[in-house]
């Protein structure tokens, strides 16, 4: 090791330790314990495959598949809206904007903007399913239909 090495560590420690505490990043969920999923900078939150199968017995949130085209529904799912007629079937969603919503679609792209347009509008608590139906079935899940 070089005399300059013991330095270079040394003046780059703050630098990684302000780095974690970085304003803007998002909060982790702690789904192992219980926690509440990620809340996104967007108004919307993050929820993984792990965290909704975790929910999914005593299930009291709608869960919206926002995928166009169709291509199957999720087990337990209560609804499909195409993600860009959102707005227009906003009678099919809680009148609570405060209720829990999840969305998903095939990747995620489309139910992210659909999470975006409801937390636009005043919805505090909807979710977006991280990775969408493809991570559900990676993840060994069954769908239900399509």
């Amino acid at each position: 090791m070089s005399r300059t090495q013991p330095l270079r560590l040394l003046l780059l420690l703050p630098a990684i330790l302000m780095g974690g505490c970085a304003e803007g990043a998002p909060p982790q969920a702690d789904g192992a314990a219980g926690g509440a999923p990620a809340q996104a900078s967007a108004g919307y939150g993050e929820m993984s495959v792990a965290e909704l199968q975790g929910r999914m017995e005593g299930k009291d949130f709608p869960l919206i598949n926002v995928h166009v085209p169709f291509e199957g529904d999720l087990p337990g799912t209560d609804d499909s809206i195409p993600f860009d007629q959102i707005t227009a079937h906003l009678d099919r969603l809680p009148a609570d904007k405060d209720a829990t919503i999840v969305l998903y679609c095939r990747t995620g792209r489309m139910s992210i903007e659909a999470a975006e347009v409801l937390a636009g509008l005043g919805y505090t608590s909807v979710y977006n399913l991280t990775g969408g139906f493809l991570e559900w079935t990676a993840a060994g899940f069954p769908m239900a239909g399509g």
